[in-house]
């Protein structure tokens, strides 16, 4: 029990990664993690793009406005992609998916941020989910939830202060302002 609460403690949003490549190992338990994540009634409706190419993750830090040029500098990429046909709460599916992934990476001592992609827009004001499925020729009846970022941390970041947890946000038997 303690060692889940100390990896959900220290798992913190990376923005800044080293140069290091990841190992296919690496990569391999990611990917494993997303794979193994539960979906409502076992649909699975969730599908993930890999993208390592420097050039690549270049072009796709330019998915929005602001906050995802952090892409262009780590060594992984996980386009997460849904098809809402075969579940209708494939955001939350492929919520879970991405969530498990992170996980694992911070447990693997890597870092990771997600870059939200669905109904967010790139700095030419079009649409950042249109931007990916043409840079990477995605299919139209999938839908292009985030990206997450992957690759070893430029620095370690503090873990979460229980101090400051929001208690006040907790309700129990009824709903209390």
């Amino acid at each position: 029990m303690s060692y889940f609460h100390d990896l959900i403690s220290r798992r913190r949003s990376t923005r800044k990664f080293t140069e290091e490549q990841l190992t296919p190992e690496q990569v391999e338990l990611i990917l494993k993690a997303g794979l193994k994540s539960p979906t409502s009634k076992g649909a699975n409706c969730w599908q993930f793009l890999v993208v390592e190419d420097k050039e690549q993750l270049e072009k796709l830090s330019l998915c929005k406005k602001m906050a995802s040029k952090l892409i262009s500098n780590c060594a992984l990429a996980v386009i997460v992609l849904a098809d809402p046909s075969e579940s209708d709460v494939w955001i939350e599916d492929a919520s879970i998916a991405s969530i498990m992934m992170q996980v694992q990476a911070e447990d693997l001592g890597l870092g990771s941020c997600w870059v939200q992609v669905r109904q967010r827009h790139t700095a030419e004001d079009g649409s950042s989910e249109e931007y990916v499925r043409k840079l990477f020729d995605i299919p139209s009846q999938l839908q292009v939830l985030s990206v997450i970022a992957f690759g070893n941390k430029e620095k370690e970041r503090p873990p979460f202060d229980d101090e400051k947890l929001q208690w006040e946000k907790v309700h129990i038997g009824n709903y209390k302002q």
